[in-house]
């Protein structure tokens, strides 16, 4: 009785040492909200205040890109893949009210809209140039700078024409090329009116969307073709760069990635099971962009799915700053069903939003600290919540920015913060009912309308703007 006793507890302790070390050295944060002065915010001058949007989201219009005929049922499984059959059609016609948005911009008292521009209107065919479309973002541009805001332009974001995507898209390293195509022709029509250029948006997002869980088009469930693709946009991250920087011009433009670092986190701390669960998801989701750009070596690695690696020796080197989009976290709890135990779960104990996660700000402290290894400025590219009601906004914006303010008061070079999104929009596979906008969009009027949650974030703006040339 007594080896079976003492073999229990070696056991017991070879279990709970490494749980213990686990939650000292990696806990999931929590801040005493009840302790916290909100109103103690601090920037520093010529801290960057924006909101964010994408075209394909706002501008209404597309036709000819893989969302179109994703959503229309235009792929081989001959189905539309919204949710409630939705389309985008018009969306929120911004194409055509740029300037009334831009009043909305300067209502709020930004200094920054960061935008995306549509490849597939751009470059409709392969090679073809629209000159029309071009001369559309330069006008968009040329309006932002008449009243003072400065662009921010993403070349891709999640869309792009379908001519591309029946090439393979960014399965096949080949097509690279016709991307770096592209950002030289926006480029060379943009460069004098555009500073920062975001070259790819959220890249693990829309992988793990397309070719994961097959909620993104093309809508396929192939975790290695996953790894290739998410490996191909980091290098077609690194053409981009260098592409650009050789131009005339180049040298004065910041060109960043946009990584979106939503945490995966034990739903029971104290379960040694949850938590290396949890570390592998994080790894692939988010370790293997720190790799890549830090060290120069891609590896994405699930056990019994996945293992793909490849050194990217460049990547180190064409970050002028990264892009930060911060939302929430989840948690995951280990089953030996590997669909169950891959499934994400609301943390426990917090506010929901609309979607399927919570209100955690200490989650962007984290994700500053975790993104600042890579030695280079970070700018928040997006962060905002969906919250149809209206009841949370404010409060989120409090938080969340009080998070910004405390990473910058702890040293970390955090630049900006963009505001996700300015006006309510087609939100990818959930279509137009979750809410997002800090203005509220009549999609039948097209009537904008200022949240009363969204004057929280008109307040701290106004009160922080210290751009020594406004």
């Amino acid at each position: 009785m007594r080896a079976i006793a003492i073999t229990v507890a070696i056991l017991l302790l070879a279990y709970l040492l490494p749980t213990a070390y686990l939650n000292y050295s990696e806990p999931v944060l929590k801040w005493d909200w009840a302790s916290i002065d909100l109103d103690d915010l601090s920037f520093p001058e010529g801290f960057i205040w924006g909101v964010a949007s994408a075209a394909h989201q706002v501008e209404g219009g597309h036709t000819g890109n893989n969302w179109a005929a994703w959503e229309q049922g235009s792929y081989p499984d001959g189905r539309p893949h919204i949710l409630n059959n939705e389309e985008t059609g018009a969306a929120c016609e911004h194409w055509e009210r740029y300037p009334e948005d831009i009043r909305l911009m300067q209502e709020l008292g930004v200094s920054s809209y960061r935008f995306s521009v549509s490849w597939s209107k751009i470059m409709p065919q392969e090679g073809v140039i629209d000159s029309v479309a071009l001369q559309h973002y330069v006008d968009v541009c040329d309006s932002l700078a008449a009243v003072g805001i400065s662009p921010m332009v993403t070349l891709h974001h999640f869309e792009h024409p379908l001519w591309f995507e029946e090439k393979g898209a960014f399965e096949k390293v080949e097509n690279i090329g016709h991307f770096v195509h592209f950002s030289d022709a926006v480029f060379n029509a943009l460069k004098d009116r555009v500073t920062f250029w975001c070259t790819i948006n959220e890249p693990a997002v829309f992988v793990i969307a397309a070719y994961f869980d097959g909620n993104f088009p093309p809508g396929k469930q192939d975790p290695q073709l996953a790894a290739i693709v998410l490996k191909n946009l980091f290098k077609a991250h690194v053409a981009v760069y260098q592409h650009l920087k050789s131009l005339p011009g180049g040298e004065r433009a910041q060109i960043g990635i946009v990584k979106n670092m939503h945490q995966i986190d034990p739903v029971n701390e104290w379960s040694l099971l949850d938590r290396l669960l949890a570390r592998t998801v994080n790894n692939g989701f988010n370790g293997s962009f720190i790799t890549t750009f830090r060290d120069g070596h891609y590896r994405f690695h699930f056990p019994t799915l996945v293992d793909e690696a490849e050194a990217i020796a460049d990547a180190p080197s064409t970050l002028d700053f990264v892009g930060l989009n911060y939302y929430s976290h989840n948690g995951m709890a280990f089953s030996p069903d590997l669909d169950e135990a891959l499934k994400t779960r609301m943390y426990p104990g917090e506010t929901p939003t609309d979607m399927t996660y919570t209100i955690y700000p200490e989650g962007l402290y984290r994700a500053i600290q975790e993104i600042s290894v890579l030695g280079r400025p970070i700018i928040i590219t997006e962060n905002g919540i969906a919250d149809a009601k209206d009841d949370r906004r404010g409060d989120f914006i409090r938080r969340y920015i009080y998070a910004v303010s405390k990473a910058i008061e702890d040293g970390y070079d955090v630049r900006g913060f963009h505001y996700w999104s300015l006006t309510d929009n087609f939100e990818w596979d959930l279509g137009y009912g979750q809410r997002f906008g800090l203005y509220h969009v009549d999609f039948a009027t097209q009537k904008r309308t200022l949240r009363e949650g969204s004057k929280e974030f008109q307040r701290i703006v106004k009160a922080h703007s210290n751009w020594p040339d406004r």
